[in-house]
């Protein structure tokens, strides 16, 4: 009866010992998990709706009849040199090992992802190696190449964000060029920043689940100061500007309502509690900013609008993605209010009271949303939510998070705004930034496509 004992004895031990090695491990690699790997692929679809059809109908219904081919091929096209400018480079820069401010380049052209395995703690996952055996063993595993997909995502909505700023004015070619080195200039460090572990600002405990300032803030900044560097559209605030088809508008504020849970739940990088509580907040916090939007416009104005109500809803579901798997559902009430009712003071009165034409609201929607949201999760943020690897026992809010916060949103805001104007004088030397007055009268589908909607 000894030997037996002794024996499976031995054999726990062994399986503990097993259990002990290391993740990263040559002769131990990390298992995929396949729920994981689920929720991720149907997470990664989701957020690629958001801009195609998603956004495209979204800022395709708030033009002009003469512009809505050219801006629904605005965000078709910005789909396609996102997706190549992520795969030479960009996602290189952003998921690497590397310094504080960008990667090591060790995946240009994805180099090695093919053996490459993401492990998240159910917070922003980061890429490594499978051979690196110096850092702490996390819980979910995903594939890379479905990591690398779901960033892709990202870093395709965010510059086709701007594209709603300068709506109605830019060259086609134009817009080309600055996108494609916009991804690859601004949004990639940024990204690196705030979710690769080695970044300054993760570094720091700044937090930002799904994208307040890698995505809204980054675009709503870049959208404000191609406003103001392409200027105002020919007639504005003269002329009827008036959206041609709301429908559209409303369609595709409904498909981003939709595809933001795989945003911000996709953000858990697995299928988990901190996924669940995302969604449920992310709910919450739209349905409230929608409302908050609207019977502010109803008591300023007298009517609350379609296009109230679905612009207060984007702003809602931009508030509350960078503290969507950090807070409780009480705090997304107030930070969807909040943020309903000062995007609706932005979109209006702050936008005539300073004089820019940001056409469709990328800046007081995606800008200041984005920091309403960015600052509130520093007062908001959930202790037992808000772990990361930097900050262990996560942070429970309050004064010392909100400096943190400000500290993330004032060098995104310097960084985007300093290096988008750069970009645009360059694009403006090489192939200029505007079309005509003329082409501008005929309308961008006419002039840039040879081609009507009817």
């Amino acid at each position: 009866m000894t030997r037996p004992r002794l024996s499976w004895g031995l054999s726990a031990l062994a399986a503990a010992m097993l259990v002990a090695v290391p993740a990263f491990a040559d002769d131990a690699p990390p298992k995929i998990d396949t729920g994981d790997t689920a929720w991720m692929l149907t997470s990664t679809a989701l957020v690629l709706m958001m801009t195609i059809p998603g956004l495209a109908l979204f800022y395709a219904g708030m033009v002009r009849k003469k512009n809505l081919l050219a801006t629904l091929m605005q965000s078709f096209t910005i789909c396609c040199i996102a997706t190549l400018v992520w795969v030479v480079a960009g996602y290189s820069i952003a998921f690497t090992n590397g310094g504080a401010y960008m990667g090591d380049f060790s995946r240009l052209l994805l180099n090695g992802i093919a053996s490459g395995i993401v492990k998240g703690a159910e917070t922003k996952a980061f890429v490594l190696d499978p051979k690196i055996k110096d850092v702490a063993p996390l819980v979910t595993t995903i594939p890379e190449t479905v990591y690398m997909m779901y960033q892709m995502t990202f870093a395709i909505i965010t510059p086709a964000l701007i594209a709603g700023a300068f709506a109605d004015r830019m060259k086609f070619s134009a817009m080309c060029l600055f996108m494609a080195l916009w991804s690859l200039i601004v949004y990639a460090p940024v990204a690196h920043w705030v979710w690769a572990p080695s970044g300054w600002a993760y570094q720091a405990g700044i937090l930002d689940f799904a994208g307040g300032t890698v995505v809204h803030i980054n675009a709503g900044v870049a959208g404000l100061v191609c406003a103001l560097v392409l200027g105002k559209r020919l007639d504005y605030g003269k002329s009827n500007m008036a959206p041609y088809n709301l429908a559209y508008a409303v369609i595709g504020a409904s498909l981003l309502w939709v595809g933001w849970f795989g945003f911000n739940a996709g953000s858990a990088v697995g299928a988990n509690g901190r996924a669940g509580m995302a969604m449920a907040v992310t709910q919450i916090a739209t349905a409230t900013a929608a409302l908050g939007w609207m019977f502010a416009e109803w008591i300023s104005k007298g009517k609350p609008s379609v296009l109230g109500a679905v612009s207060g809803a984007v702003a809602g579901l931009v508030a509350i993605t960078p503290a969507s798997g950090f807070v409780l559902p009480g705090a997304s009430i107030v930070i969807g209010l909040v943020a309903g009712v000062v995007c609706f003071w932005a979109a209006t009165s702050l936008k005539h009271m300073l004089g820019y034409d940001d056409s469709l609201d990328a800046f007081g929607v995606h800008g200041i949303g984005g920091i309403v949201g960015a600052l509130l999760t520093g007062i908001f943020s959930f202790a037992p939510l808000s772990a990361t690897d930097a900050s262990p026992d996560g942070s429970p809010g309050g004064m010392a998070q909100f400096i943190l916060q400000c500290q993330g949103v004032g060098a995104t805001i310097v960084y985007s705004g300093v290096m988008t104007f750069v970009l645009l004088m360059v694009v403006k030397l090489v192939l200029g930034l505007r079309v005509n007055e003329e082409e501008e009268r005929e309308g961008l589908d006419i002039v840039l496509h040879g081609e009507q909607v009817f």
